[in-house]
């Protein structure tokens, strides 16, 4: 008890002892503040501001700040009041100019893609119509893939989608870099959507990654592009026909499953162009080694299943890129006329007669990967 007492007693006299020094700090600090904000030092701050508001706007934010950081005295002068609002406003508006300059630098450089989305959905909400933040933003909505955040996806779409609309109505942007006009920014707005609707809404995905290959730009050259529009098609048109064909299986033919074949062959014959245009880009380059195997495996079981054998496949991929990308089939109401010779010459072009039932199952689908590009060149 008297060893208690005893701590009690000291740390009673050590409080005591504090006092005066805290009291001494303060008063310290308070005298430090009094001279930073001596008439003399306010009129330097404001002086070095003006000298540099134009030059060094850096320096002459840290003395515009240094100045507002003064307290007012009770008796100041309207000239005064005048430094005051026009420093805040300057400041207000330096801060909010390099905010705005803070997202491309997130996006193209940085690629802090969190940090550049939690900024977008500030800046649009004070600007939801200004055209260049829903560009950069929609534009490199592809590049959220690996984050596998479903509502920061939904909000790059919701981005690129009011993007193209207003592109689409004849809106533009003063400055589109890093992209290099409308055309690169409607390709990579396209892929945006194409790439993160893909799993939800695979048809609705391909009339976007069909026009985001239309354009000049890396997006025609990607082997992702390709694998993106094939799977899309895999697992849109021809799951919904392949689905409706069940009905059929193990039954004579009619002309209306011969009807609904054909026109799932219509859509193999577009899946096979794009799986071969992916493995024809990924080339050697042994970036795209692992990817161009499993492309190059659903290509050849598709192939085949076209064409009974794997023969020309090769020379049908080295070719394939010599010819324009082939829009979505339109769907065929009545059957096409017999052909004049006895092999039936399929959309692959190498004359060998056509598979006339549907596969059972969908021959291995090669689930492609984020593309590695950005939006930059």
């Amino acid at each position: 008890m008297k060893k208690m007492i005893k701590l009690i007693t000291l740390s009673a006299i050590v409080a005591m002892l504090a006092l005066p020094v805290a009291a001494r700090s303060i008063s310290r600090l308070e005298d430090a503040l009094q001279d930073q904000c001596a008439q003399e030092n306010k009129d330097a701050y404001y002086k070095t501001f003006l000298d540099n508001r134009n030059s060094d706007q850096p320096k002459a934010l840290e003395n515009a700040k240094k100045y507002l950081a003064c307290p007012p005295p009770a008796d100041i002068t309207e000239d005064g009041k005048k430094i005051i609002d026009y420093l805040t406003r300057w400041v207000g508006k330096y801060e909010e100019a390099m905010k705005k300059a803070q997202l491309p630098d997130l996006l193209y450089n940085k690629r802090d893609y969190k940090a550049a989305y939690t900024l977008g959905r500030e800046l649009t909400t004070a600007e939801p119509e200004n055209l260049k933040y829903l560009i950069d933003l929609g534009a490199n909505g592809y590049l959220l893939v690996p984050l596998k955040d479903q509502a920061m996806n939904a909000e790059a779409v919701n981005y690129a989608r009011k993007a193209i609309q207003m592109l689409e109505a004849g809106k533009t942007v003063e400055d589109w870099k890093p992209l290099t006009g409308k055309d690169d920014s409607l390709a990579y707005l396209n892929y945006t959507i194409g790439t993160l609707t893909l799993v939800q809404d695979p048809a609705g995905a391909l009339k976007n990654l069909i026009k985001a290959a239309q354009y000049e730009t890396p997006l025609k050259k990607e082997p992702f592009t390709y694998a993106y529009i094939g799977g899309a098609y895999e697992t849109g048109p021809y799951a919904k026909l392949s689905d409706q064909y069940k009905v059929f299986s193990g039954k004579d033919e009619t002309p209306e499953s011969k009807l609904l074949l054909a026109n799932i062959n219509q859509i193999v014959d577009r899946m096979i162009d794009a799986y071969a245009r992916a493995v024809a880009l990924a080339g050697s380059d042994a970036k795209y080694a692992e990817p161009k195997k499993a492309w190059t495996l659903t290509l050849t079981d598709w192939y085949k299943y076209r064409n009974k054998s794997d023969a020309g496949m090769t020379e049908m991929v080295a070719s394939v890129l010599s010819k324009p990308l082939p829009p979505e089939p339109t769907p065929l109401t009545s059957l096409p006329a017999a052909p004049a010779t006895p092999a039936a010459t399929s959309a692959t072009g190498t004359g060998t007669t056509a598979s006339t039932t549907a596969p059972a199952t969908t021959p291995g689908t090669a689930k492609p990967a984020p593309s590695p590009t950005k939006p930059r060149n």
